[in-house]
């Protein structure tokens, strides 16, 4: 159950990763639109102002079509199988269901609550009674909520029923149309319970709305506290998501919030935290800037001699890309492995810090690096509300200074294995999320590593990781890979360490050689591309037999540098070999249909196929 409720979490971040740079777009189109900043050029109707205001309308168009990129993008996160018909499907299905709400509201609007439904004109920042327009559709304001409902919706259909066979004179309804059929008489009660159920939800939002805003530091502690400590179970994107896109604060999300009144704040002389009182829950970007540079620092600081520089050489970049992008995986689950009581008292540290900060006024949309806060707070606030953002810097640079002494403390007290004190035999290395779960794997097992996940990891991460490979598959005893750049890749020593026999390749195809048990290995790759929402095609169908068969006799012969020549008779393959030694034993051969193994004498072997031997022959002297 956790492990899908991880996946769902994961899922939805596919289409978050589209508000970042548009939340900057929007921000700068605000910022050069700001005649505080820029006097009378940025007024309305100037050459300059029309410009950037069209560049922030396409900014906007992520913001404004929230719920159709959830319903598009959890598909493709958790789609088992043709992820872009998922997507497609879900897309045509949430359209239906918001067109029958429309249609049951305009026909029995009263008597579910909204008897003004064909009056209410959908009006900018407006409640507009609950109602909003989706993709031209006058519907009830589900906003991302009903989005997921009917995406999962979709995706229990399309994993289960997408393959259906349906009767040959239905044939053109099978696949995405049978789908859709499916998703099409599912939405009309679905609509009917949204219709007598979602006006009363409205009500609970706008209740717990103002007990957020009442609960005042608590409750700012609380969410900040959970956004950190939550990030290895993958369910921290359940916490943050619904405020920040969703309903659970202001209608719409308060990120949209706070780049729709940008301009208004940065024209203003009031105190942030008046202007916007619901925006302290987009803070958690601080730790990001001020204490996982401080982290890195207490690394190199604890480092061995002989170590600290290839520990720099690791933990600089790692350090500027948290402060710059806001991206800290590689730290993260690094020392979340090593030691994870640091990261408890690194979220408790960065609660209490970003809670702090909000004591003193700071407020904003402050999730990224120091570039998107730059550009969505520092930059065009920066006039009237400087004292603020030096409050922000003097916190965050006192708690860089604790975490880094607590940090460096406790790993020299309790011997902590972070980066830079691992063996001597052993290389300094930054974990990936893939790892971290191998590695807690093990753990949970007793210490006991699962050898198909070990491998796993370490091959997937020898190709360039998820994101660099295009196409995976395998055959009888070789991963078939084709990747995007194969200057990721890691040397044949690498992966020979790795457990690899050996490794073949032609430019951007590639070929692992694993042995009888690439099967399980394969399995344990899909599972971890599927953890990091990778899109690369993943085979487990077999190949043409005879490939399958010859590949693999070719493997478990020592290779073709260890064959000298080859022929067959009869039911037999008879091959002559360099090394006798580098040949597999005769129980690997059985397991690939070998009936027997005939040892002639020191250099000949006769491999019983059966009657199939001169097939087997042509594809094994095209490998050759």
């Amino acid at each position: 159950m956790m492990q899908k409720v991880q996946r769902f979490g994961a899922a939805m971040f596919v289409p978050v990763l589209l508000f970042s740079f548009a939340g900057i777009v929007v921000a700068l189109g605000s910022l050069f639109n700001n005649p505080v900043i820029f006097g009378s050029i940025a007024n309305p109707g100037t050459t300059w102002n029309s410009v950037w205001d069209t560049v922030s309308a396409g900014g906007w168009t992520v913001f404004n079509q929230e719920p159709l990129l959830f319903v598009v993008g959890l598909p493709i996160g958790l789609a088992n199988k043709s992820r872009g018909r998922a997507a497609m499907e879900s897309l045509i299905t949430y359209l239906t269901f918001n067109y029958f709400v429309s249609a049951m509201l305009k026909h029995w609007g009263a008597s579910f609550g909204v008897p003004n439904f064909n009056k209410i004109q959908i009006m900018p920042n407006s409640t507009n009674g609950g109602l909003t327009m989706i993709a031209g559709i006058k519907t009830l304001d589900t906003s991302i909520v009903g989005a997921l409902i009917v995406a999962g919706i979709v995706i229990y259909l399309h994993n289960h029923f997408f393959d259906t066979k349906l009767p040959d004179w239905l044939g053109t309804f099978q696949g995405s149309t049978y789908v859709y059929f499916l998703g099409f008489f599912v939405m009309l009660p679905l609509a009917y319970l949204t219709c007598l159920v979602w006006p009363r939800v409205q009500m609970g939002i706008t209740g717990m709305q103002h007990f957020i805003v009442n609960s005042g530091v608590i409750g700012i502690w609380i969410y900040n506290f959970l956004n950190r400590i939550l990030i290895p179970t993958g369910l921290h994107h359940l916490v943050y998501i619904p405020f920040q896109f969703g309903p659970a604060v202001v209608a719409g999300g308060i990120q949209p919030y706070w780049l729709k009144h940008l301009s208004e704040y940065a024209a203003s002389t009031r105190p942030l935290k008046q202007l916007a009182p619901n925006m302290g829950f987009q803070l958690y970007g601080n730790e990001k800037v001020f204490l996982v540079p401080a982290i890195c620092l207490s690394f190199y600081v604890t480092a061995k001699k002989n170590k600290k520089k290839q520990t720099s050489a690791l933990l600089i970049p790692a350090a500027l890309t948290s402060f710059f992008a806001g991206i800290t995986e590689p730290v993260d689950f690094t020392y979340l492995f090593a030691a994870p009581i640091l990261w408890v008292i690194y979220s408790l540290l960065s609660a209490t810090m970003n809670t702090i900060m909000y004591m003193f006024g700071l407020v904003g949309n402050l999730t990224d690096g120091a570039i998107g806060i730059a550009a969505q707070n520092w930059i065009p606030l920066w006039k009237n509300h400087w004292k603020v953002y030096v409050m922000e810097f003097i916190v965050g640079i006192i708690f860089a200074i604790i975490t880094f002494l607590v940090f460096e403390i406790m790993i020299k007290k309790f011997n902590y294995i972070t980066p830079g004190r691992e063996a001597d035999s052993e290389d300094v290395h930054l974990l990936n999320k893939q790892e971290y779960k191998s590695k807690k794997a093990a753990q949970e097992k007793g210490g006991k590593q699962d050898p198909y996940i070990e491998r796993a990891t370490n091959f997937l991460q020898l190709l360039g990781g998820p994101s660099n490979i295009e196409e995976l598959s395998s055959c009888a005893t070789r991963l078939r890979v084709t990747v995007k750049d194969p200057e990721k890749l890691g040397s044949d020593a690498q992966f020979k360490a790795a457990k690899a026999i050996s490794v073949v390749r032609h430019g951007k195809a590639i070929q692992v050689i694993v042995g009888l048990d690439v099967a399980q290995v394969l399995e344990s790759i899909q599972g971890l591309m599927q953890d990091s929402n990778s899109n690369a095609q993943v085979s487990t169908e077999q190949e043409n037999p005879y490939i399958e068969r010859a590949t693999g006799y070719i493997d478990l012969l020592g290779g073709s540098a260890n064959i000298e020549d080859i022929t067959s008779c009869s039911t037999r393959i008879r091959v002559h070999v360099v090394d006798p030694a580098k040949v597999a034993s005769d129980d690997k051969f059985k397991q690939l249909k070998v009936y027997d193994v005939e040892h002639k004498d020191n250099k000949k072997i006769n491999l019983v196929v059966g009657l199939d031997a001169e097939q087997i022959l042509a594809e094994m002297k095209k490998l050759l």
